[in-house]
C-alpha cells in the first residue's frame, strides 16, 4: 500500500479507529472477530497478526483454542461472518433479529454494525493479501520465499551461460534477483491486449454519443452477470485447511456461489444502487449506529475509487477513469450488485477474460490467489498499477458488504 500513500493514510486511519477507537465493542473481542474473519479465507498472515493483537489487549489465551472455547456472544456471529464472507445477498434481518434479542448473549445494534465493519475490512483485507502474492513473513512456516536456494543455483548457472567473471556476478545478482520475482511470461500464459490498444478502446467509448436504453443497459448488466458465473478461477480445488485454521471455521464448505446461479432466483433479486446506494444510505446508516466510522469508510472508498497518476505501463497523460470503473462495477456485479446508469458493455470492452478471472479470484476465492497468478496478470502494468487494481478490488468488495448489510439492518430497525 506504500505506493499509494493517500490511500494507505486514509486505511490505516481506519483500521486504527475500528481496532482501537471509541467503540461499544471491547478490544479483545475486535481482534478476535478480525480472527474469525480472516479464517473464512485461510489467511493465516492476517490471522497470526491478530493473534498477537488479541494477547496484547489482554484476551483469554483459551480463546486462541478455537470457536468452542469463546463467549456464546461471540459464536452467535458466526452466522453473519460466512454468509458476509462468501454470499452476503443471504443477509435478512432474521440474523440481525437472533443477535439482538439473545437473552444474556443479546448485541446492541451498535455492536452488531461495529463487528459488522470489522468483519467486512478483514474478509475484503484477505483479498488484497492474498492477491498481491503476501502469506507469512518470511520467518514463519509457510511463508513466501522470494529468494530461495533454487534461485541461488539458477542465477549461478545463468552467470556462468552468460560467461560473467566472479567479480561481475554479485552485481548480476542484484539484477537478477529483481527481475526473478517477476519470472518471465510463461508461453502457456494467453496474451494480453496491449496497453496502447487498451486506450484506444477507451477513446472510442469516451467518442460514443448513442445512449442505451434501460431496458438494454438492465440487458448488458444481465450478460455481465451469466458470463461472470462461466468464468473460472484461479489454482486448484481447495485443499485442506491448515490445523492451527481450522478451529476458527465452521463449515469450512460454505464458499462462493456465482450470483446468477443463487438457489432462490425469485426472491433474491439483483441488489440495485439506484434503490440503495452507499452515499444516500449506507453512509448515514453506519455513521448513525457507530460515530465517525461513516466517514473514515467514505473517504477511503472515494480514495481508492478516484486514485490516478494518470499513467499506464510507460504511457502518461492517460484518463484511466473508464477502466477504474469497470474494475469497481465489475468487482460489485459478482455480489449482485447493478449501478443502473452504468453501461455494462464496457466492461466486455475493457476487461479481457485473464483479468477478469483473476478479479473473481481474488474477489470470492481469495485463498486461491498466488503470487504467480499476481505476476500473470497486466504484465506490461507497473508494480503499484497492480496493486491499485487489489486495492479497487479491496474496497468494492467491501463497500458490497456494507450494503448488503447496512440495507438489512435499515429493514429491521424499520420494522422494529
Amino acid at each position: 500500500m506504500g505506493y499509494h500513500p493517500t490511500y494507505l493514510d486514509h486505511f490505516i486511519k481506519t483500521q486504527n479507529f475500528i481496532l482501537r477507537g471509541d467503540g461499544p465493542l471491547p478490544y479483545d473481542y475486535r481482534h478476535y472477530i478480525a480472527i474469525m474473519a480472516a479464517g473464512r479465507h485461510q489467511c493465516s498472515y492476517l490471522i497470526s497478526l491478530q493473534k498477537q493483537e488479541f494477547i496484547i489487549q489482554g484476551g483469554d489465551q483459551n480463546w486462541l483454542k478455537g470457536l468452542n472455547f469463546i463467549p456464546q456472544k461471540l459464536r452467535n456471529l458466526y452466522d453473519i461472518n460466512q454468509i458476509l464472507a462468501h454470499r452476503p445477498w443471504l443477509l435478512t434481518k432474521h440474523h440481525i433479529e437472533k443477535l439482538t434479542k439473545s437473552g444474556k448473549d443479546s448485541w446492541s445494534l451498535a455492536e452488531v454494525v461495529q463487528a459488522i465493519v470489522i468483519l467486512a475490512h478483514f474478509h475484503s483485507l484477505c483479498s488484497f493479501v492474498f492477491s498481491c502474492g503476501v502469506n507469512q513473513e518470511v520467518d514463519q512456516e509457510g511463508a513466501y520465499r522470494y529468494y530461495s536456494e533454487k534461485m541461488k543455483e539458477m542465477e549461478a548457472e545463468c552467470s556462468a551461460a552468460q560467461g560473467l567473471p566472479p567479480n561481475m556476478q554479485n552485481h548480476h545478482r542484484s539484477d537478477w534477483k529483481n527481475a526473478s520475482s517477476r519470472g518471465p511470461p510463461s508461453p502457456t500464459i494467453e496474451p494480453e491486449v496491449a496497453i496502447v490498444d487498451l486506450m484506444q478502446r477507451m477513446k472510442r467509448l469516451s467518442e460514443q454519443t448513442q445512449e442505451c436504453t434501460p431496458i438494454e443497459l438492465a440487458k448488458r448488466f444481465e450478460n455481465i452477470e451469466t458470463q461472470s458465473a462461466e468464468i473460472g478461477v484461479v489454482g486448484a480445488e481447495p485443499h485442506d485447511t491448515p490445523a492451527d485454521i481450522t478451529c476458527f471455521v465452521e463449515k469450512p464448505n460454505f464458499t462462493y456461489q456465482d450470483f446468477a446461479k443463487r438457489s432462490d432466483q425469485k426472491n433474491i433479486s439483483t441488489f440495485r444502487v439506484q434503490d440503495y446506494s452507499w452515499d444516500d444510505h449506507g453512509f448515514s446508516t453506519v455513521n448513525r449506529l457507530y460515530n465517525d466510522v461513516g466517514n473514515l469508510l467514505d473517504d477511503k472508498f472515494k480514495t481508492a475509487y478516484n486514485l490516478t497518476y494518470y499513467t499506464m505501463g510507460g504511457r502518461t497523460d492517460v484518463d484511466t477513469s473508464r477502466f477504474r470503473r469497470a474494475i469497481w462495477n465489475y468487482i460489485q456485479c459478482l455480489l449482485g450488485i447493478r449501478h443502473d446508469d452504468y453501461d455494462y458493455g464496457e466492461i466486455n470492452t475493457l476487461l479481457e477474460r485473464s483479468l477478469k478471472t483473476f478479479i473473481k479470484s481474488a474477489c470470492c476465492y481469495p485463498e486461491r490467489v498466488t503470487k504467480k497468478d499476481y505476476d500473470r496478470v497486466l504484465r506490461e502494468f507497473k508494480h503499484s498499477e497492480k496493486v491499485h487494481v487489489n486495492l479497487m478490488v479491496l474496497e468494492a468488495r467491501m463497500q458490497g458488504e456494507l450494503l448488503y448489510s447496512m440495507r438489512t439492518i435499515s429493514q429491521y430497525m424499520t420494522r422494529s
